[in-house]
């Protein structure tokens, strides 16, 4: 029995490091982005504490106006009562009964009206109060509302930080069909999330049913002609640039490479899902769309 020829291990080819190095960035960019909100967010609390004191500011003025101007009229009306109680002794050694009594009654009726203005005062001054207190307290909530979000945005930071770095380091590279070594690929929702958000390329969704006219995907057309759901096999018909090329028997998560007038790179074809007559997958396309 021969030996079995030595292998050298599989490096990581220069697209791999270039993409998940374009991740790490998006994922920096992304937490910049988070952190700005951060920002915003403190912002707002300083907005509505410099508005809260602004109006506290005002409504204790407004109240000093008022019970300044309120006092001056009570002062003014009990002058009027001591000067109707004076006018009341001086009929009472001078004048008749009829004379007392309409100054008693005078003096009487200044004395209600003191009376009812002292206790539209304490009205007033309550309401404010506790009007007062109302903004305080609407204010303090608002400051509570923002500061949760604070806490929320940093909370999403680093959820998202540990969630793409975990999905990153799951992804694999592999070549295509092609023997071209393919971009990072794949294999369920939660990957093909990731690789959208690294940004390096353009992913189009897609579920092909087995009928007799192609489906649009992106800019090409695909069109499926067999399945072996046991096998996890599939062939399909691709038409780009006018040009129809079979793709015979190919596997789940293979990359399936074929190149188009529009960019330099290769598009790639990933089918995660085989079934009965349907195949779940996505089209990979280069962003830059300069000609070959």
């Amino acid at each position: 029995m021969s030996p079995t020829p030595y292998q050298e291990p599989h490096k990581p080819s220069g697209l791999l490091i270039a993409l998940v190095s374009g991740g790490l960035i998006a994922l920096v960019a992304a937490n910049i982005y988070l952190y700005v909100q951060v920002d915003h967010l403190r912002d707002e609390v300083a907005k509505v504490s410099t508005s809260l004191s602004t109006e506290l500011t005002n409504l204790r003025d407004a109240s000093t106006v008022t019970t300044a101007s309120q006092a001056r009229h009570l002062e003014t009306l009990k002058a009027d009562l001591e000067t109707a109680r004076a006018q009341a002794r001086d009929f009472s050694r001078t004048s008749s009964s009829q004379a007392k009594a309409e100054a008693q009654a005078h003096a009487d009726q200044l004395a209600r009206q003191i009376q009812a203005e002292e206790a539209k005062v304490q009205q007033q001054v309550s309401s404010e109060i506790s009007e007062v207190k109302t903004s305080a307290n609407t204010a303090n909530a608002k400051i509570a509302d923002v500061s949760t979000d604070v806490g929320g945005v940093k909370t999403q930071v680093s959820a998202t930080q540990a969630e793409l770095q975990k999905t990153i380091a799951d992804l694999h590279s592999t070549r295509g069909d092609l023997g071209v070594q393919s971009g990072l690929i794949a294999t369920n929702a939660q990957e093909l999330q990731a690789l959208k958000r690294l940004g390096e390329r353009t992913y189009t969704e897609f579920k092909l049913k087995k009928t007799k006219a192609p489906q649009r995907v992106g800019d090409i057309t695909l069109k499926l002609k067999s399945v072996d759901a046991k096998k996890n096999r599939y062939t399909v018909e691709v038409m780009a640039d006018d040009k129809l090329t079979e793709k015979k028997d190919k596997n789940v998560n293979e990359p399936v490479q074929f190149y188009t007038s529009k960019a330099r790179q290769p598009y790639e074809i990933v089918v995660n899902q085989v079934q009965k007559d349907l195949i779940v997958g996505y089209l990979s396309t280069p962003k830059e769309q300069a000609a070959r």
